[in-house]
């Protein structure tokens, strides 16, 4: 901290001192505004000028130095000079004082928090630049964050001094008025009967208004702002409540919602119904996984007392067992079952034509036009195919075309190359591998499943591994060749390059939101990598709301269902009551074996984000059940606030985590603790004993030990 700056510290932190210990504070209280209200009025009378400047200057002092009593000080305004001087004092002393505490705090801390949280702090800029000046009046406008913290963080970014000086002085002046013309009235009591006086009791009820009715206001100014250009296409009468768009997890529930409270809803979807999930996700991964569980038993019969065996099989036979696993699953998301709940389904493409216009190029030919009210997208994702040089050449499948491609072949793929070291790449490759093939899983980061705590990811690898996966971390992807009609995957680590060969190579590097084709671009709804929206749901147009994987943060089919509510609801019923979405608490587990499962912190986001926790883990090796079932592996770990049993996170490895997981997300969703969890009767022997073992971890580890020292003297005391 250079001189300057240490300096201007030094004369703030002793002037906010000085404030506290000469108990300056109680000049800034109704108390002290009512015995000196005389007072003021003489000075006012005989020295107008110098009471309004000092009034002025400490005005402008309680502001910048950010001390507390701005509200009193500004009842004060009204209560001395009147409504029409104390409005114009107050305006410009608060808005000077505002931008001096603004100036101060991108003095003395913007550098330093920068350097800490640069990237974050990037974000936040961006959107400054954006419409900085727009946000910065609604805060003022709407006093939900107190003024004075908005002074501090503004200088934390980049905006102009001058904007945040007119926009505050703008802003501030509609709340300032309410509390000035608030001090007009206090300044007139006379007694307590005066605070029942119909002016007094309608300046406070205007204070408690004034939010309700800025918030307002600020929502009609925006949506005009927004609709400006498509003011004349506008249609008098709308065709739909709702307009869905895709059909996949958060779609579907979308409209389902809309048919349940009888609104008029069209779902749109242009390929099959319950999209990635049903058809190359979630239930199609999770039926090879199955068949390959069961091979890998057969092979390990040993460890239940019975023969090893090699699994006979054909792999053409699994793969079919995979279709129709998604085909007795298709009538839950059925064109039929979704006619019949009240929904009309439309098969094509779907383009937005303006805000409440969606134009459809029906698969069967010809174009339609609906317009309605309100319209979710809910697109979905796709994988992402790396640009690797000669990729097309070679070949390759993703998660999504893998199902179709792989059911034509005879024998499981001899030499397979999984690309990616997350839940999707980690599945396969394992699935595979106790299936038959050599799998060779290569990830660029150093360690696969690199959202997991290192010692989930060491315990994956090594699991991989047992199954026979090379895994290779640290290796990055670098092109492809056809050598000879044999094909080629080249990588590098560590500076060397090495060829693996390959008979099929999986992407399996992540997915991308679907962003393209919809519209998006004309209308200029803003994208990064998914459809930016508000904590609502709502796009730029607040009648157009975004849901699942094109809107993120997560791609996860259960959280998309769990938007699609909140979307929906907003969107029919928003003008109301409008929800934010919730995302405190979101499981998922990566269906590997043994399974990881986790909801809230790991330790590593803990550590990222500085958040004191403590750590309980139970091994599932000492659990009953896990040992009757040859399935003594893994563990329970629960991140508590220090001290307390209140729960962070929990991460769960091991047999069925997916589904032992649930009892943390409740506990979590509701408040509950570990003592909680603690004194809930579980069923012996069951792997949910796991979760009460690990809070009896927890209890055994905070019990009161001076306590127990004195009841066990009482204990002895009792024996004589």
């Amino acid at each position: 901290m250079n001189f300057r700056k240490l300096l201007l510290l030094v004369a703030v932190l002793m002037a906010i001192v000085a404030f506290f210990t000469f108990d300056l504070n109680r000049y800034f209280s109704l108390d002290f505004l009512q015995q000196s209200q005389a007072r003021f009025a003489e000075l006012r009378a005989q020295q107008p000028l110098a009471l309004a400047l000092g009034y002025f200057a400490v005005y402008v002092a309680v502001t910048a130095l950010s001390l507390p009593g701005a509200t009193i000080v500004t009842l004060a305004g009204g209560a001395i000079f009147g409504l029409g001087w104390g409005l114009l004092i107050v305006s410009f002393a608060s808005s000077i004082g505002a931008t001096l505490a603004f100036l101060t705090s991108r003095f003395l801390l913007r550098d330093s928090v920068q350097t800490r949280f640069g990237q974050r702090l990037a974000e936040v800029d961006k959107g400054i630049q954006k419409e900085g000046a727009f946000y910065l009046f609604t805060l003022r406008l709407i006093p939900v964050v107190p003024f004075f913290l908005i002074n501090l963080l503004m200088g934390l970014t980049k905006m102009k001094a001058w904007t945040f000086y007119w926009v505050s002085q703008l802003g501030m002046l509609a709340g300032t008025a309410v509390y000035v013309n608030a001090g007009t009235q206090l300044g007139q009591l006379t007694s307590l009967q005066g605070i029942l006086s119909p002016a007094l009791l309608g300046s406070f009820v205007l204070l408690g208004l004034f939010p309700l009715i800025a918030r307002r206001v600020v929502e009609v100014v925006q949506k005009r702002k927004v609709y400006a250009r498509w003011a004349s296409v506008r249609p008098a009468k709308f065709d739909r409540n709702l307009i869905v768009i895709g059909a996949g997890a958060g779609g579907l529930v979308s409209a389902y919602i809309a048919a349940a409270v009888k609104a008029k809803v069209t779902l749109i979807e242009a390929h099959k119904m319950g999209g990635d999930c049903l058809n190359y996700g979630c239930v199609p991964s999770k039926a090879l996984i199955k068949s390959a569980t069961l091979a890998h038993q057969m092979r390990h019969a040993s460890n239940y007392g019975l023969s090893d065996a090699s699994p006979a099989f054909s792999f053409r036979a699994v793969m079919q067992r995979i279709h129709d696993v998604i085909k007795a699953i298709e009538p839950h998301d059925s064109v039929e079952r979704y006619t019949g709940l009240g929904v009309e389904v439309l098969q094509g493409y779907a383009r937005l034509l303006n805000p409440w216009t969606v134009e459809i190029a029906q698969s069967s030919g010809g174009t339609q036009t609906l317009s309605a009210r309100s319209i979710v997208i809910a697109a979905g994702a796709r994988p992402f195919v790396p640009p690797l040089p000669g990729l097309d050449e070679v070949g390759y499948v993703t998660s999504d075309t893998l199902w179709d491609a792989f059911a034509k072949l005879d024998e499981v793929p001899q030499r397979l190359v999984v690309l990616g070291g997350g839940p999707i790449g980690c599945e396969l490759a394992q699935a595979f591998g106790r299936l038959g093939a050599q799998v060779t899983q290569v990830e660029m980061a150093p360690r696969i499943m690199i959202r997991e705590d290192e010692e989930v990811s060491a315990l994956a690898k090594a699991a991989l591994e047992a199954d026979g996966v090379a895994v290779l971390t640290g290796h990055k992807a670098l092109r492809c060749e056809a050598v000879g009609g044999e094909k080629m995957l080249i990588v590098e680590h560590e500076g060397t390059e090495k060829r693996i060969p390959f008979d099929q190579l999986i992407c399996a590097v992540g997915r991308v939101a679907r962003l393209q084709g919809y519209g998006l671009e004309e209308l200029g709804i803003p994208t990064n990598k998914t459809i930016e929206t508000n904590e609502y749901l709502q796009t730029l147009y607040p009648n157009i709301y975004a849901a699942g994987d094109v809107a993120g943060p997560y791609q996860f089919t259960h959280v998309a269902a769990h938007q699609a509510w909140y979307a929906a609801v907003n969107a029919l019923f928003g003008d109301f009551k409008k929800f934010k979405a919730d995302y405190s608490v979101i499981p998922w587990a990566t269906f590997i074996a043994p399974e990881v499962a986790r909801v809230g912190l790991n330790e590593q986001e803990a550590k990222e984000k500085n958040i004191p926790y403590e750590v309980t883990k139970y091994g599932i090796d000492d659990l009953d059940r896990a040992i009757a079932d040859s399935e003594a592996h893994g563990f329970v770990k629960v991140l508590t606030v220090p001290g307390k049993d209140t729960i962070l996170g929990v991460t769960l490895v091991g047999t069925h985590a997916g589904d032992l997981l649930a009892e943390y997300v409740l506990a979590m969703k509701h408040g509950l603790g570990l003592n909680k969890i603690l004194g809930t009767i579980h069923t012996y022997p069951t792997l949910a004993e796991a979760n009460k073992y690990a809070a009896g971890e927890w209890k055994r580890a905070h019990a009161p030990q001076r306590l127990l020292a004195w009841v066990a003297k009482y204990h002895a005391w009792k024996r004589g």
